[in-house]
């Protein structure tokens, strides 16, 4: 592996604890310590989005930038005072002021808080109430919308499981196509907070086998293609993912900015492509894709990386990913996937690199996939360098079919005696060809010297009965 720093470098040689899941529904992560700029300005970049995600990312940068934590958090807290989330405030004033606790920003503003949970209180007995009296009417148009009014509440002020509860419940009194399809839309943006990506997957499929008008189901169908690649890529199952983002359609613009922009299908599809195709895949399906190259022009550098990885110009390829490491570990659904991402494609680019070689020295790989280790000594590859290692751990899963020479330095492929083996599969074909003519001559012959034998009707009708099915007559030689 390259000598460069860990893809997640821990603060004072450790991983610290995240305090709170992000509000995410999951479980406390390791936190990632990000001490380089990120390429991006973080007024533009957070102005791409809308919604609660929007509090999301300003707080993980927060958290996990070290050059961007004191902006982040105190934009941050100026998104969740704008809403009604207290719990969301109350966590990012404790951030800054474990961050920057001279910062005015990091005092809570008590009145506030009270102010909020009283009227959150009071909003909430409200639409409750207002839900009971629809029911007694028994307006199932009425109900629908309290239900919709009652869950947009419990989205805004954090408790997902009760805002899910009341979208699902709006199910039972949906009339017409499209409000199925807003409300199952609901239901996922719940769940992509939550962190809840079966529930994404299983109602992305009941959006699609929804009964609605071509052109409703051509608007829905970008929305539903990032969802379910978000998804999948959650679930490690980075081809689907690709496969999802790359049938996104251009359309979605910035129409699904509470959960994710444009940008990101193009960060996320060129990643995950670059990491589950190969190379013909990848120029076919994702360079001449002429639907996701809109995508494309948005991220250039996503498509300069999987171009020099098509042409086999490996080191420039990692180079761009490594420049915008800093990017990646900052995004909200990228962060944890971004290491096995670039480690799967560095495998592949090794893998790449060696198909049209025998043997090849180590050192010429390592000016490739270790440059900073190449620079930094004169005799850097010996067996406990970080690049051999790697190299060892990949032939030892069976991912490279090679064996290294450290005496001379270089990595020999296995190589199969091609000769031999097509000369053993024509002997076996010769065989099979032998022993099938066999059979067929004797075959013959027995019906030319009329030695065939039916067995009579009855027999015949009893071993039917008993194979339950007609299988021809039983023939026989006596």
């Amino acid at each position: 592996m390259d000598a460069a720093p860990d893809v997640l470098e821990a603060s004072q040689g450790g991983f610290a604890e995240l305090n709170e899941a992000n509000g995410r529904g999951t479980a406390a992560l390791p936190k990632v310590i990000v001490d380089d700029a990120p390429k991006f300005d973080l007024e533009s970049y957070i102005a791409n989005y809308t919604g609660r995600t929007k509090f999301d990312r300003l707080f993980l940068i927060g958290t996990c930038s070290t050059y961007l934590s004191g902006e982040a958090l105190k934009a941050a807290i100026g998104e969740a005072k704008a809403g009604k989330d207290v719990a969301r405030y109350e966590r990012a004033v404790r951030a800054l002021g474990e961050a920057a606790p001279a910062e005015k920003e990091a005092v809570l503003d008590r009145e506030w808080v009270d102010r909020m949970l009283k009227t959150t209180k009071a909003e909430t007995d409200r639409l409750e109430h207002e839900l009971r009296g629809y029911k007694n009417n028994l307006i199932k148009e009425s109900i629908r919308m309290g239900n919709e009014d009652l869950g947009l509440h419990y989205h805004q002020i954090g408790d997902l499981v009760a805002a899910s509860k009341s979208y699902s419940r709006m199910r039972d009194y949906c009339t017409t196509p499209s409000h199925i399809a807003s409300m199952l839309f609901k239901v996922i943006n719940v769940a992509v907070e939550r962190g809840d990506w079966l529930s994404v997957q299983s109602n992305v499929q009941r959006l699609r086998s929804l009964q609605s008008k071509p052109e409703e189901q051509a608007k829905l169908q970008p929305k539903m293609s990032a969802a379910l690649g978000l998804a999948q890529m959650h679930s490690e199952n980075y081809l689907e993912a690709a496969n999802n983002f790359l049938a996104t359609d251009p359309s979605l613009a910035e129409t699904y900015a509470e959960v994710l922009t444009s940008n990101d299908v193009a960060v996320y599809g060129g990643l995950c492509a670059l990491a589950s195709m190969d190379r013909g895949e990848l120029q076919r399906r994702v360079l001449d894709n002429s639907a996701f190259r809109n995508f494309l022009e948005l991220e250039p550098h996503i498509r300069r990386a999987i171009s020099f990885f098509c042409n086999s110009k490996f080191r420039p390829c990692l180079d761009i990913l490594e420049a915008y490491r800093a990017d990646y570990l900052l995004d909200l659904h990228l962060q944890r996937h971004f290491p096995t991402l670039l480690s799967r494609i560095r495998t592949k680019s090794i893998q790449q690199y060696l198909v049209p070689f025998s043997r090849v020295t180590l050192d010429a790989m390592a000016k490739i996939f270790a440059p900073t280790v190449v620079a930094g000594s004169a005799h850097p590859l010996d067996l406990h360098s970080p690049f051999v290692q790697e190299l060892v751990r990949l032939i030892q899963d069976g991912t490279l079919n090679a064996r290294i020479d450290l005496e001379k330095a270089v990595l020999v492929a296995t190589q199969t005696d091609r000769r031999t083996e097509i000369q053993q599969s024509t002997l076996d074909s010769l065989r099979r060809f032998r022993q099938e003519a066999h059979l067929r001559l004797l075959r013959t012959s027995i019906l030319q010297a009329g030695l065939e034998v039916r067995a009579p009707p009855g027999e015949r009708k009893k071993g039917l009965d008993e194979r339950g099915g007609d299988r021809g007559p039983r023939r026989g030689i006596v």
